[in-house]
């Protein structure tokens, strides 16, 4: 078990995803100041009631699965807020929460090493070759192209992940994917989210 900071958000982010972020309360400049400074990451939590902006007495509902990432770029925007962007790592488990005097949220959580960016490639059997070619018709996309993701279009793990973030899902669906640990469980998935989408 390993004690992290967490940033609870409106989103759901996958290992190697990329999420932009505009940082503007003092809790989340300090964390990622202290991120680029120790060369260590944060955890992504989807909020499950409650908002993204800490209020007095307010309790925060997360859901209990996450993913850890860390800071791969930044910059001053225009506005003068910090401008990041975070590149998920590996899902985690969350098995305790809580907020700190600074109202940052902290979470023991368990991380899941066979749903990480260090795990192994699975290789991409022929019954899944439908959703490669998927895929490679989301990456040509103009919105989707600029977030010059790297896909790995031989890497069942990988074509799951990058799946699970474009398809035109709402963020409970998203989170349901990311709470799979193995590509073929949440390539099913999909599939019955792609089914009810064709509907």
């Amino acid at each position: 078990m390993e004690t992290i900071p967490l940033f609870p958000l409106n989103s759901v982010l996958f290992p190697k995803g990329r999420i932009s972020l505009q940082i503007f309360e003092s809790r989340y400049v300090d964390m990622i100041r202290n991120s680029l400074k120790t060369q260590s990451g944060f955890g992504i939590v989807l909020i499950n009631s409650g908002s993204e902006v800490a209020k007095t007495g307010q309790k925060l509902d997360i859901h209990r699965t996450g993913t850890y990432c860390e800071v791969v770029d930044w910059n001053q925007l225009p506005n003068g807020l910090l401008g990041i962007t975070a590149e998920g790592r590996s899902t985690f488990r969350v098995i305790e929460s809580w907020r700190e005097k600074d109202n940052l949220c902290k979470a023991a959580v368990i991380f899941r090493p066979e749903d990480s960016i260090r795990a192994d490639a699975v290789e991409v059997g022929e019954e899944f070759i439908e959703y490669v070619d998927l895929l490679k018709g989301l990456a040509k996309h103009p919105a989707i192209e600029e977030l010059k993701l790297d896909m790995r279009f031989e890497n069942l793990r990988e074509v799951a992940w990058r799946l699970s973030e474009l398809l035109p899902i709402g963020n409970k669906e998203r989170q349901t994917l990311l709470e799979q640990v193995d590509p073929i469980s949440r390539l099913q998935q999909i599939e019955l989210y792609l089914n009810a989408l064709n509907q």
